[in-house]
């Protein structure tokens, strides 16, 4: 938030020139004869981005195997709730771009932007029971993999299939390490960067190579009940242990975690703290001049996300709900009524992060992705606010949606 309102000042300010001077900077990377160049914007969202969406992957496996996701019977309510998130916004955005420049930005109004969603719930606390934080964190997975999908394949430059190749075998390679039971970091870093290379100059997105890297990470744990021996080996341990009689008690230590969950905890605080803020700094700088202002009104783009992310997101998550519940599909979390589905779902109108990382690969010209960003700003403003006013009316409900219904 902090990022964003910067961002947003800086671009209003009279060293605006200096924001677009600083981010249109180009940044070379030169190996030999190879060289890669960027823009700092570009290497923001083309590369640190990458780590963002890797942890996302993480964050996906642990929900498939260990995480909510992981029984149907838990997971059949936010996955269909989510559908009906996604589905319903684009359809809404289409309705007012059937033609012209906008129709691209379909997937825009789509995604949710879970830190933001989950930061108005925890505002909320004492008026938003626990099955909806748990609900909505689900149906952000599910969203994040729809997000994922739509941008590898309908947001996908011209393929390079040498290249394509090449990361595919690159994934092949991890895929043995892993059987062979290598877990030497270093290797995988190396193998990691070259996929992200190798998907960057394939033509497909070079974020999909994190969630892939994200999901090729090991979710159960190698040896999830011997924290005891551990326990037991340190106890052991002498006053003044050596070095490697206290690597050894870690390494063992470390194998009753999972990868996945341990490469989360790891670079969840970076993802969080430094890459999400950078992205904002470097795309959430939208000039807002009455001019600007007065096109974006008028915009069929930005009116379709506005629509998409407020009405979309709120009608097609309560009606898939809804839909679901009444027809024995699913059943609802314990203790969320309707009022505080219904805020849930305003609340997952709040698209910004992967929204505008949408934008920007939707959209060429700087007037358009403006307008886009406008939108998604507003949108994500006012889905906020509706979210938390029904939240503010409701009481922890005493039972649930599923005996309401």
């Amino acid at each position: 938030m902090v990022a964003t309102a910067i961002a947003l000042a800086w671009a209003n300010s009279p060293w605006s020139g200096g924001y677009e001077s600083l981010w249109t900077t180009e940044v070379r990377l030169s190996v030999g004869g190879f060289e890669l160049s960027e823009d700092l914007r570009h290497w923001v969202n083309d590369a640190l981005m990458v780590i963002f969406f890797f942890v996302v992957g993480l964050e996906i496996k642990r929900e498939l195997v260990v995480g909510e996701l992981n029984d149907l019977r838990k997971a059949s309510l936010p996955i269909v709730a989510a559908l009906g998130g996604m589905i319903v916004p684009a359809a809404f955005y289409l309705a007012l771009n059937t033609s012209g420049a906008g129709t691209t930005g379909w997937g825009i109004p789509m995604a949710t932007d879970i830190a933001f969603a989950i930061g108005v719930l925890a505002l909320l606390s004492n008026r938003v029971p626990s099955g909806l934080k748990v609900f909505l964190l689900s149906l952000a997975i599910v969203d994040d993999i729809g997000a994922i999908l739509v941008i590898a394949v309908f947001y996908a430059g011209g393929v390079e299939f040498a290249w394509l190749t090449a990361a595919a075998a690159g994934v092949v390679l991890i895929l043995v390490l892993r059987r062979a039971n290598v877990y030497w970091v270093p290797v995988y870093v190396v193998i990691g960067a070259g996929v992200w290379l190798a998907t960057l100059e394939s033509g497909v997105h070079a974020t999909i190579a994190g969630v892939a890297l994200g999901l090729l990470a090991p979710a159960r744990a190698t040896d999830p009940g011997g924290f005891s021996d551990v326990l037991q080996r340190a106890s052991e341990l002498s006053s003044e242990p050596d070095a490697y009689s206290l690597r050894g008690v870690a390494l063992q230590a470390n194998e009753t975690v999972s990868v996945a969950e341990r490469l989360e905890h790891l670079l969840h605080p970076w993802s969080s703290f430094l890459i999400i803020p950078l992205f904002a700094l470097a795309n959430a700088g939208v000039v807002l001049s009455s001019e600007a202002l007065g096109d974006a009104v008028t915009s069929r783009i930005t009116l379709g996300i506005v629509l998409g992310l407020v009405a979309g997101k709120l009608i097609g998550i309560s009606g898939a709900s809804w839909l679901a519940i009444r027809f024995g599909l699913a059943r609802a979390p314990e203790g969320v009524g309707w009022i505080h589905l219904v805020g849930g779902a305003a609340v997952a109108g709040i698209g910004f992060t992967v929204s505008l990382f949408i934008t920007a690969l939707a959209f060429d010209d700087p007037s358009v992705v403006g307008a886009a960003k406008i939108g998604v700003l507003a949108a994500s403003l006012i889905a906020g606010a509706i979210g938390a006013a029904l939240l503010l009316r409701a009481e922890p409900a005493s039972e649930s949606v599923g005996a309401e219904a």
